[in-house]
């Protein structure tokens, strides 16, 4: 049965900051880990350089099948939906972020075809990573959950500048408002003046 993934519960339950991303402040990416892009592409994020915006999702659904686990146990966790708002968000504002000088990758422990899946689907112009073997999130202590018999990625959000983790945002609700946030965040770092 198709979904509206966009559309989201009004009584889904607000995330806490339980502390779980307050070491990652700071911190270099491993120069060891490459991840394959939903466009095949291989991407070792401690060699870029200038601003990279990471949004790390749990799992970008489909409208046509719901979650392992049930669609109603999904929609009780915490910060669990709303992964396709929060990446068509980062669709919407894409021109806003690159002009900032920022470059955009969403990331997940889904699969390169899954992923693949969903950036067609949504059109999204920036790549997603996968991460199925959590290798980045082992080594950096990245929060996860467990669901339907996988280990997922908590929502969360990195700016990273030159390979060092320079700002995060956690817990990132609702989803939608994550791009808005982390542009308002580049501009002040930048002394832009807010977008009117």
């Amino acid at each position: 049965m198709a979904r509206d993934l966009l559309q989201l519960p009004p009584d889904l339950p607000v995330p806490v900051d339980d502390g779980a991303c307050d070491h990652l402040r700071w911190r270099r990416l491993p120069d060891d880990v490459e991840l394959i892009a939903s466009n095949g592409r291989r991407v070792r994020l401690a060699d870029l350089a200038g601003v990279t915006v990471v949004f790390v999702f749990p799992s970008i659904g489909r409208p046509d099948r719901d979650p392992v686990g049930g669609i109603d146990a999904w929609n009780e966790i915490p910060g669990a939906r709303g992964c396709t708002p929060q990446a068509c968000s980062y669709r919407d504002h894409f021109s806003e972020l690159t002009r900032l000088g920022a470059r955009v990758f969403g990331l997940s422990a889904q699969t390169t075809g899954d992923l693949e899946e969903a950036s067609d689907r949504l059109g999204l112009p920036y790549e997603l990573l996968s991460d199925v073997a959590m290798a980045l999130g082992r080594r950096l202590r990245q929060p996860t959950f467990q669901f339907g018999g996988a280990t997922l990625y908590r929502r969360h959000t990195l700016v990273v500048v030159d390979g060092r983790i320079e700002h995060v945002m956690y817990p990132v609700f609702p989803p939608g408002s994550d791009a808005p946030t982390v542009i308002a965040w580049l501009r002040a770092r930048a002394g832009a003046p807010a977008a009117r």
